[in-house]
């Protein structure tokens, strides 16, 4: 089965992602509209050995248009998704705009594909934190449920776009020359640095970055009374986030039955050798679709062996939101 598919914000990072996996696993579709802001309308890009002319996203590009795929921002989204909707398309929306939405499902293939066709034309992709947290933390919640986790973010330039991982090349030249770095897609100097990330902050001193994890993992475990919390920094990294994670269980577990249990896990692979210190680095996630996991060990400051600590690296433009994305729409399909 194919589709008449539509690209929507196809000049971003993510926008040139989703047309790299469209190729990758051979996508089916009659026809391609690629769209984005004033500014790149007019454009050329080659896909698949044919010329393509990017056209300004409007409320009227979306006549005959069978899926959507949304990575023009959270406003973009809200003032052009629904029109995409009432046009017959289904959208899979990259942004923030839906996610908390209790109408628009929140999905990832691995997790909880059955929420797809609950849609009511708009699906919602995760974060990117949240889906390279969760993938590899699913099976195992569902083997031994989790009361508890505890997140550490590092994360790379991508997940603030192309200017961002632009400004992260561009800053370390300056600095090797002896120059003053400019700083304009991130507030403070990404180059040789580490800073908190850069979303707001609520009262209670959680950026949003933290927030969109905690409250996402709920509605997609589709457990609200998982205990959760995060704190979610900025590395100078081109791409692939990393995190640390600490995981309480209700029930004993073990470091090996993790590691089994992660071995037959859809979307997961190991980097677990403990002999060479040798674990998941973002050079190993980058332009992969997995997400990769070591550093498994016993938390000794949880009683009855019920707690357990992982690392983990996932291309934040692919599975932490272009795969995802192309994977919803293949289910659509």
């Amino acid at each position: 089965m194919s589709c008449n598919l539509a690209v929507a914000g196809v000049t971003g990072a993510v926008g040139q992602e989703f047309l790299k996996i469209l190729e990758q696993r051979d996508f089916a579709f009659d026809s391609l509209k690629m769209l984005a802001s004033s500014r790149s309308a007019g454009k050329k890009i080659e896909f698949k050995g044919k010329e393509y002319i990017v056209e300004e996203l409007t409320k009227k590009s979306f006549a005959r248009i069978d899926i959507a795929l949304f990575s023009a921002g959270g406003e973009r989204s809200k003032q052009f998704a629904p029109a995409a909707v009432e046009a017959g398309a289904v959208v899979v929306d990259n942004s923030s705009a839906f996610r908390m939405d209790p109408d628009v499902p929140l999905v990832i293939p691995e997790i909880n594909p059955q929420e797809i066709q609950k849609h009511k034309g708009i699906i919602a992709n995760p974060n990117c934190s949240t889906i390279i947290g969760i993938v590899p933390v699913w099976p195992l919640h569902k083997a031994n449920p989790v009361k508890r986790m505890v997140v550490s973010t590092y994360q790379a330039a991508s997940g603030a776009g192309m200017q961002a991982m632009l400004e992260l090349e561009n800053q370390t030249r300056e600095i090797l020359d002896g120059k003053k770095p400019t700083c304009k897609a991130f507030p403070y100097q990404t180059a040789f640095n580490v800073f908190s990330h850069n979303s707001a902050l609520d009262a209670d001193g959680y950026n949003l970055e933290e927030v969109k994890m905690v409250n996402e993992t709920r509605k997609i475990f589709d457990c609200p009374d998982i205990a959760i919390t995060c704190t979610c920094i900025r590395i100078p990294v081109f791409r692939a986030h990393c995190e640390s994670i600490n995981l309480e269980f209700a029930e004993p577990i073990t470091p090996d039955q993790v590691r089994n249990l992660l071995s037959t896990a859809p979307g997961v692979s190991l980097i677990d050798d403990r002999q060479n210190n040798r674990f998941p680095m973002p050079i190993d996630a980058t332009g992969k679709d997995d997400i990769f996991v070591g550093r498994i060990r016993q938390d000794q400051s949880i009683p009855e062996n019920r707690g357990i600590n992982l690392w983990v690296a996932g291309d934040q433009l692919r599975k932490g939101a272009a795969l995802n994305a192309v994977q919803i729409a293949e289910k659509l399909l």
